[in-house]
């Protein structure tokens, strides 16, 4: 049936999970703690990187940047789904809809080269520490992200029109938590081989070539420590790549499954699972993964902390001063200060010096 014979839907209802009220009531409350502590905890390595000098390096440049990519990944998907736990209208346009596979697929491809490049970043620092400030300059930084954010926005722009091309009379029921390409390719009236291939073939580049990247920097890095005579020194060397490799294998495990396969050779509820791991979990863990293991970020964090109680103190002081007023102090160089109980009589000379003033 040609085109011009269809009902063009102009809008899909998202299925979701399919689950009990009470149990809905649930996941949203669990889903909704996860959202907030993932945007608490990548904002936080953000704050770290751009106020402290101690961040200012290749490493916390490539990992701020990768905390602000999260924050974008994970809203993309979690703020409508916790929205249809809640409400019975589970509808989504189709413009909406295309946005939101688009980006969902855009930001995880800069997920890849992004995890990549601090492959790469944790092979110089190791392999060719001499050399390390050399080749990691702020330029080269830079060029690379610049790389990875425009690289992500572009990979699936063709795709995407390919699916604005095709075809959707119904049924509109995604049987997904989100637009996801696979799920909204099945429900096209028209031939979608093409568009499938594509998907298909431009997420096995960007997996596989980064996943090549990223195991022949491990693999140097590996033959690197083992070299090293001192068993501390290849703990100590070990521990500062533990909490990249962890995040290695989360992203590009859960979406090897996904992608690296053709779309009727899985079960979209198991996909499904896997795509909540690759999209809400990872996220979520990934600042988390970076700052618990890493030594730097406690003394730093007590730092702020410090400071900011040296603030309050010094600002207590302040209003104590400003609240003692001339007319108190009398003609012996005392000063009169009020109580409910009984006055009392202060030297000037004793009162204690705002604590700005020492530092």
């Amino acid at each position: 049936m040609g085109p011009g014979n269809q009902t063009r839907v102009t809008e899909f209802v998202i299925v979701g999970f399919t689950l009990g009220p009470h149990l809905q009531l649930a996941t949203f409350a669990l889903f909704l703690l996860i959202y907030l502590l993932s945007l608490f905890g990548n904002l936080v390595i953000i704050a770290l990187t751009l106020l402290d000098y101690r961040f200012h390096t290749p490493m916390y440049f490539f990992l701020s940047n990768l905390a602000f990519l999260d924050i974008w990944f994970i809203s993309s998907t979690v703020p409508k789904m916790l929205v249809n736990l809640v409400t019975e209208d589970k509808a989504i346009s189709f413009s909406g809809c295309i946005l939101q596979m688009y980006f969902y697929l855009a930001m995880g491809s800069m997920e890849f080269f992004m995890v990549a490049i601090m492959s790469v970043d944790r092979y110089v620092a190791i392999c060719q520490p001499l050399r390390y400030n050399n080749i990691m300059n702020q330029k080269s930084c830079v060029l690379m992200m610049l790389g990875c954010w425009i690289g992500g926005f572009l990979d699936f722009i063709l795709p995407t029109f390919m699916v604005l091309r095709l075809t959707f009379c119904g049924p509109n029921a995604i049987n997904h938590f989100f637009c996801d390409n696979s799920a909204l390719v099945r429900l096209a009236c028209s031939e979608t081989q093409k568009v499938e291939l594509m998907f298909f073939g431009i997420a096995s580049l960007v997996i596989l070539s980064t996943l090549l990247l990223t195991i022949v920097s491990y693999v140097y890095i590996v033959i690197t420590i083992l070299r090293i005579p001192s068993a501390t020194g290849r703990r100590k060397a070990f521990s500062t790549c533990a909490s990249h490799f962890t995040v290695v294998t989360i992203v590009f495990g859960s979406c090897i499954f996904i992608y690296v396969r053709p779309a009727e050779s899985s079960s979209l509820d198991l996909t499904k699972g896997v795509a909540l791991l690759n999209s809400v979990i990872t996220p979520f863990l990934n600042p988390f993964i970076y700052t618990l293991r890493n030594k730097k970020v406690k003394p730093v964090l007590e730092d702020i902390s410090h400071r900011s109680n040296i603030k309050d103190l010094t600002l207590h002081h302040d209003l104590t001063l400003h609240k003692l007023e001339p007319r108190d102090v009398g003609s012996s160089g005392s000063l009169t200060v009020s109580s409910p109980m009984r006055p009392e009589r202060v030297r000037l000379t004793e009162l204690p010096a705002p604590c700005g003033s020492s530092l």
